[in-house]
């Protein structure tokens, strides 16, 4: 396991870095999520093993440091991450990243783009939500009922963890609670530009993952003509790398060996 400081009060952002030739690929975790426990598979199979792999745990969760005076907005969570591949010696590395972990990639690709070569999305949520969610759910809406830090601190981690059962309880109860907040927080709230513009405007080759079973998607065509391939994986659900990891590693696998068109620069949307 490496690590490295990345903030002044020496908190520290942890990765395990799987050796293998290069360009380095970096997986990013979800929300209340941790990367080897999602991604190890995935690394190991035949369709992906023998390259550099960096399994992230982004600060406050999993193996990182969880420090409660942290902002953990995505923008943070993206120079963090930033720290910790300059730390590695990774540049133009390929990014795969599930959810949040998809959202902070776009981030990090928009704000450092010497270090991410191509993009992997696997469910990422693009857009804000267009209001605070009133009923719970799974996911960022759920945390999001609590309209103050002080009354998820109070009751309402605990009903959290219990509420998204034990598979995702099990890496939820390794975070920080006041980093699942605030990053949940972040991500209902959205970036300027959002999510969506930088990944539309970035100049590397993009691909987005998700269920089969969702059905077709209503932006694949705003996302195609923004030269962003929309893949559908079948039998799985949101956690794609864990359902069907042999169609996983496939699909990753054939993004990364496209060659895409790069386009000249990145324009930060207005």
């Amino acid at each position: 396991m490496q690590s490295v400081e990345v903030l002044p009060d020496g908190s520290r952002l942890r990765w395990i870095d799987v050796p293998g030739t290069d360009p380095a690929r970096v997986y990013l975790h979800g929300l209340g999520a941790s990367s080897a426990p999602y991604f190890t598979a995935a690394v190991h199979h035949p369709a992906l093993a023998g390259h550099r792999s960096l399994l992230v745990d982004l600060l406050g969760f999993g193996l990182s440091d969880r420090p409660a005076s942290a902002s953990y907005t995505l923008e943070m969570h993206a120079d963090v991450v930033a720290c910790a591949l300059r730390a590695a010696g990774v540049s133009q590395a390929d990014v795969v990243a599930h959810s949040m972990g998809g959202a902070v990639a776009t981030v990090l690709a928009a704000r450092h783009p010497e270090l991410a070569r191509r993009l992997v999305l696997i469910d990422t949520p693009l857009d804000p939500a267009p209001q605070l969610p009133t009923v719970k759910r799974p996911g960022s809406s759920g945390i999001g009922v609590y309209r103050t830090e002080a009354e998820f601190l109070d009751h309402g981690w605990d009903e959290t963890l219990r509420f998204v059962g034990e598979h995702w309880a099990a890496t939820m109860r390794q975070a920080g609670p006041q980093a699942l907040y605030r990053s949940a927080m972040s991500l209902l709230r959205g970036t300027v530009p959002t999510v969506r513009q930088h990944l539309e405007a970035l100049p590397v080759p993009r691909t987005l993952l998700y269920p089969a079973t969702d059905g077709p998607r209503a932006d694949h065509d705003r996302l195609a003509a923004a030269g962003v391939e929309v893949v559908a994986v079948p039998d799985c659900g949101h956690n794609i790398m864990l359902d069907n990891v042999d169609a996983f590693a496939a699909a990753v696998r054939a993004a990364l060996e496209r060659s895409g068109t790069l386009r000249p620069g990145y324009a930060c949307p207005s």
